[in-house]
């Protein structure tokens, strides 16, 4: 056999193994799907009950789970602390040795449990019961000891794990995370929980940066260029330079100082590639682009990318609600605030002005 059949023969293989790989990923996803299906369909008025308790609470969701169920119950607690409910994490084994002090009377405990035969969840019910003003419960069978002793079980039934040996928590835990999102979610839906509020949970990372407000990372008004849109555009040029690296948009306001419009060095260029030099002598009014896109003070940093993204440009100037100028966002400072990172260049000068200084040539 040649080394050019042996190759097509071995990536041959390979492609069947890729095939036949995706192939049992696939039906894994199929059978967790199906599981949430059946979940969803078969939610009952247990849900709302439990969302009502969560959203009179007047202190803590304590939520408790012990295994896989524990770590599930470790995201929900940080899913409805970061979406308005205060919520912590009880490990049922610590909880016997003294940390049981963390629940206090007017918090109230969802346990986690798929069997609601867990020893070491079964076991702190009398005094969970005694100690918080509620108990809510998400397991799979209503007869379990844990759906018999709380006030409120969310029923998830019992279902095939997507584990081929039927033994791994795979089915069982995607439903209680899923459950448990719904939980989080739809009360922070109730409470009005907004953007804003969610942007003071998360300052940090990639997501904290998208959150900033746009004041927060707009240049003020003190390192922008800005001029009277009737002030001719040899005047705006010169007189507006500022040290430093410069946006690229020229904000002209109205005799009310409000913003009237923009103009760019794209606009400069284009006026002078159709040999416009007469026309620097006049208002920039007539220049200006005056359809322009603004954002209001107080918006996210996350609505000011999206803003420029599909509008494609480069400058957002940042306004109060009667129009006027605060500020500009211009794209590098977007990709600062976004990414964490210097531009890396080196700071530009205004060239503009002494080019444009030069008095226009009389005419002979």
């Amino acid at each position: 056999m040649s080394a050019e059949v042996r190759r097509r023969s071995l990536h041959s293989e390979q492609q069947t193994s890729h095939d036949f790989l995706t192939e049992c990923g696939k039906r894994i996803l199929d059978a967790e799907i199906g599981v949430l299906k059946s979940v969803c369909d078969s939610l009952t008025d247990s849900f709302s009950l439990s969302v009502q308790a969560i959203l009179a609470c007047e202190g803590k969701v304590v939520v408790c789970g012990m295994g896989k169920a524990g770590i599930v119950g470790q995201k929900l607690a940080a899913s409805l602390s970061s979406t308005g409910t205060p919520s912590h994490f009880l490990h049922p084994a610590e909880a016997v040795h003294g940390d049981l002090g963390l629940v206090h009377s007017r918090d109230i405990v969802l346990l986690l449990s798929y069997s609601g035969e867990t020893e070491e969840v079964i076991r702190l019910l009398p005094a969970l019961n005694e100690l918080a003003s509620g108990t809510l419960a998400i397991t799979a069978r209503a007869e379990s000891t844990l759906a018999c002793g709380v006030d409120v079980a969310i029923l998830i039934g019992a279902h095939p794990e997507a584990c081929p040996l039927n033994l791994a928590p795979s089915s069982s835990t995607t439903a209680m995370m899923a459950v448990g999102d719904a939980l989080a979610l739809v009360a922070s839906e109730q409470r009005g929980f907004t953007r804003e509020q969610f942007a003071r949970f998360h300052p940090g990372g990639s997501l904290g940066r998208r959150l900033m407000n746009v004041d927060e990372i707009m240049r003020p008004l003190a390192e922008c260029r800005i001029a009277g849109q009737n002030q001719t555009v040899r005047e705006v040029m010169i007189h507006v330079s500022r040290p430093g690296r410069r946006t690229g948009a020229i904000m002209l306001t109205d005799q009310n100082g409000r913003l009237a419009g923009l103009f760019t060095d794209s606009d400069l260029a284009k006026l002078l590639e159709r040999n416009g030099e007469s026309e620097l002598d006049q208002a920039i009014s007539l220049v200006m682009t005056r359809d322009i896109q603004t954002i209001a003070s107080g918006r996210l940093l996350g609505d000011a990318m999206n803003i420029m993204t599909s509008r494609k440009i480069s400058e957002l100037p940042v306004v109060t609600t009667d129009r006027r100028p605060l500020g500009i966002v211009d794209v590098t400072d977007v990709l600062v605030g976004i990414n964490g990172v210097s531009s890396g260049q080196k700071e530009e000068q205004d060239v503009a002005p002494r080019i444009l200084s030069m008095r226009p040539r009389q005419s002979s």
